[in-house]
């Protein structure tokens, strides 16, 4: 069985252990790691196949399940490139999203902030996501494409009626564009990996034998991650938002203006750091599906009452 998987089925964890688990697996490091010291750590776990999370006192064990977990795919056993590892999505779309919150001058200023957010999710989105089902890279580019292009085109959309009618009220310039961030951050994930629940993906018995491939639990994989991007880039994006509302109403900013967009940066970075693990560890890497809710092919050919699937990152 991968290792990354059986770690995840074997592991059953809350919710705060997740979260605890995600705050190592998001250390800047492994976006740097070496591919041999990744090696070395994935035949270590592959040797050592009764090592679990728990042997707290091999050092070398729970770094080896670091690493593996931080840098290998669990469906396809491959490196995830650096810049699209779970570890990098902090660094590169905190800039993003605050930048996407700005006050609007000209729509040309927004376009940049936009594309680059929406290609960055796009391909993260593709890049994490099941990975267990026929998929050629032809589609993928396609489909990405698709996204990136539909996903800049309605962030932009409310920006330019705001530009077009110098619409300047709180809706319009604070209010309006967190949902919109929000709600497309969700739609980008169930776009970018719409083929999930069209083809199905793997669902597995606890032991890591695959029993088939189902539509349902592709929705289920799909709907979950969406859900936790909403609440990831909504929270993300409105906090610093009321921070600014009330700081602008202090005697400091009117003593000093530009101390604003210091204090937006700041908070737009503190909020997703914490944000970015608790979104990951809002539901199981490896998602549970009891096999009554599956298709009746699946049902058929197996005796377990519930299964396993990889709900992707």
């Amino acid at each position: 069985m991968e290792p990354n998987v059986r770690f995840w089925i074997t592991e059953r964890q809350s919710f705060i252990q997740r979260f605890l688990q995600w705050t190592e697996l998001l250390d800047p490091t492994n976006l740097v790691v070496s591919i041999e010291k990744i090696e070395k750590s994935r035949q270590l776990l592959l040797t050592h196949e009764d090592a679990s999370g728990s042997d707290l006192e091999d050092k070398r064990v729970q770094e080896a399940w670091k690493r593996s977990l931080s840098t290998v795919h669990p469906d396809s056993s491959k490196l995830i490139p650096g810049p699209f590892r779970p570890a990098a999505l902090l660094p590169f779309t905190a800039p993003m999203v605050f930048l996407s919150m700005l006050p609007v001058k000209s729509l040309k200023s927004m376009i940049l902030p936009q594309v680059s957010f929406y290609t960055y999710s796009t391909v993260f989105n593709i890049v994490n996501g099941n990975a267990s089902y026929d998929r050629r890279p032809h589609e993928s580019i396609l489909v990405g494409a698709g996204v990136i292009a539909s996903s800049t085109f309605f962030g932009l959309f409310p920006r330019l009626f705001q530009v077009r009618f110098s619409l300047n009220s709180i809706l319009s310039r604070n209010v309006i564009p967190v949902v919109i961030l929000a709600q497309l951050s969700g739609m980008n994930v169930v776009a970018s990996r719409s083929l999930e629940p069209l083809r199905g993906i793997e669902v597995m018995d606890k032991e890591g034998s695959v029993i088939g491939y189902s539509r349902k639990a592709g929705t289920k994989a799909v709907k979950d991650t969406a859900t936790s991007r909403v609440v990831l880039f909504g929270t993300s994006a409105f906090i610093p938002e009321v921070f600014s509302y009330f700081f602008k109403r202090t005697q400091f900013f009117l003593q000093c203006p530009w101390s604003l967009w210091t204090l937006k940066l700041s908070c737009t970075i503190l909020v997703m750091g914490l944000m970015v693990p608790v979104s990951f560890s809002v539901f199981p890497q490896i998602g549970r599906i009891q096999c009554s809710e599956l298709e009746k092919e699946i049902q058929s050919a197996t005796e377990e009452t519930e299964l396993f699937y990889n709900r992707g990152v």
